[in-house]
């Protein structure tokens, strides 16, 4: 735990792997963005890794940061939980920041909570939103200014928690990939790599890392214009066959509802929703799915959203921009008609 630093930058933690920075430390770095400037401090990216991490920090700054730590050592080639949280609470002491987000990737979730623990510091999981606000605790005077209001679901998805932490700093917070928009890149942009010892020589890796395999993903969610997605109101499998029929025909992208996932109706894969990944496309259609809060925090943001369910009081119509009731079976075979004549 470091002491409470009002001048103490912003930092976001800046996951790469092989080679490469994933999407989701550039994501953050728009809200982090957001944060430093609302708090007048610069904007901080911590980069570890193997020899190949130098060509990564301008691709940093030119989404955001001021200043990118650099921490460069055989022993951070590969994630290891050990070395990494030495080297950033090494960081952490030294510098003193206010704010540090992670992704909330396995090697985010991971690193996190390790990282408070060691530092004696807090941390909100799987935030759905960042903001900066005044908070004076019940029965006290003091007024506590410019704290990070980490927003959340909670109870389930039941209701909307937002936690402080105003005594024990850094404040830190995950966030999943998909919540934040990715900022556009200006290569224009300066900033500062600031290149750091990693002094693991006394730290032994508990693992030998003999072969590493990454399984790249078939479905870009992310990316999308339009998608189809479908929920346990399909019914079966074999009725999820029209999700795709529909998708083909508008050449979308599948999606599917927690809930459809269990059922084995599609893969993880395709998942929306607080679980699985956040969607903005310009299209999105919701078939057989009920509302559920914890899907609707992955796609609300849609441009369109038309919802398909037989349920006229269904939650998913309070957020769809166009809404028809009817059983999807006899909905989707005539949408799929209609769209074919219009090509035709």
């Amino acid at each position: 735990m470091i002491e409470v630093n009002r001048q103490g930058e912003v930092w976001v933690f800046a996951e790469a792997e092989a080679g490469k920075l994933s999407d989701v430390p550039l994501e953050l770095l728009s809200k982090g963005r957001q944060l430093a400037d609302e708090l007048s401090v610069p904007l901080g990216a911590v980069l570890l890794g193997g020899d190949q991490i130098a060509d990564l920090t301008g691709g940093l700054i030119a989404r955001g940061a001021d200043k990118v730590y650099v921490v460069s050592d055989a022993k951070l080639d590969h994630y290891q939980t050990t070395p990494y949280t030495k080297v950033i609470c090494d960081l952490i002491e030294e510098y003193k920041p206010q704010i540090m987000m992670y992704g909330a990737t396995p090697i985010g979730r991971d690193l996190a909570p390790t990282v408070a623990s060691a530092a004696k510091c807090g941390l909100t999981a799987d935030c759905t939103d960042l903001q900066i606000g005044d908070h004076k605790p019940p029965g006290s005077d003091t007024v506590h200014e410019n704290l990070l209001f980490q927003i959340r679901p909670a109870f389930g998805g039941n209701i909307i928690a937002t936690i402080v932490n105003y005594d024990r700093w850094p404040q830190m917070a995950t966030v999943r990939e998909g919540v934040m928009v990715m900022p556009e890149a200006d290569e224009s942009r300066s900033g500062e790599v600031i290149s750091r010892q990693a002094n693991l020589d006394d730290v032994e890796l508990p693992l030998e890392i003999i072969e590493s395999v990454r399984r790249e993903k078939k479905v870009n969610l992310k990316g999308a214009r339009i998608i189809v997605a479908g929920g346990a109101g399909v019914g079966s499998k074999d009725n999820f066959q029209q999700i795709h029929e529909l998708a083909r025909c508008l050449g979308a992208e599948i999606g599917g509802s927690r809930a459809a996932v269990d059922l084995g109706y599609v893969g993880h894969d395709h998942q929306v929703g607080q679980t699985g990944t956040t969607v903005r496309p310009a299209l999105y259609i919701a078939c057989g799915i009920s509302g559920a809060v914890q899907h609707c925090a992955g796609m609300q943001e849609a441009g369109k959203i038309l919802a398909i369910n037989n349920d006229p009081d269904a939650p998913i119509f309070q957020v769809a921009h166009m809404g028809i009731v009817g059983d999807m079976n006899i909905v989707i075979p005539k949408l799929i008609k209609a769209i074919r004549s219009g090509a035709q």
